[in-house]
């Protein structure tokens, strides 16, 4: 099993790691890992980051409009 951990997040942090959330769903941990990913990425490949966080925030939008429209209905 793996070991897990607490950390404090000020509420201000907190928020911001909601707002990079693709789904509703995704845990702090794969949150911080993706973002681990992508500075990696960002050292070796700045093009490919680019792209990857291009990507991502798509989705986040993509995600926003969904919730906006459910809401609506």
């Amino acid at each position: 099993m793996e070991n897990i951990t607490t950390i404090k997040l000020s509420t201000e942090t907190k928020a911001r790691l909601e707002h990079l959330k693709e789904y509703d769903r995704e845990t702090y941990n794969e949150l911080i890992n993706k973002l681990f990913y992508i500075l990696n990425v960002c050292r070796k490949e700045p093009l490919k980051a680019q792209k990857i966080l291009e990507n991502l925030d798509k989705r986040i939008k993509r995600k926003i409009i969904i919730k906006k429209k459910i809401k609506a209905d």
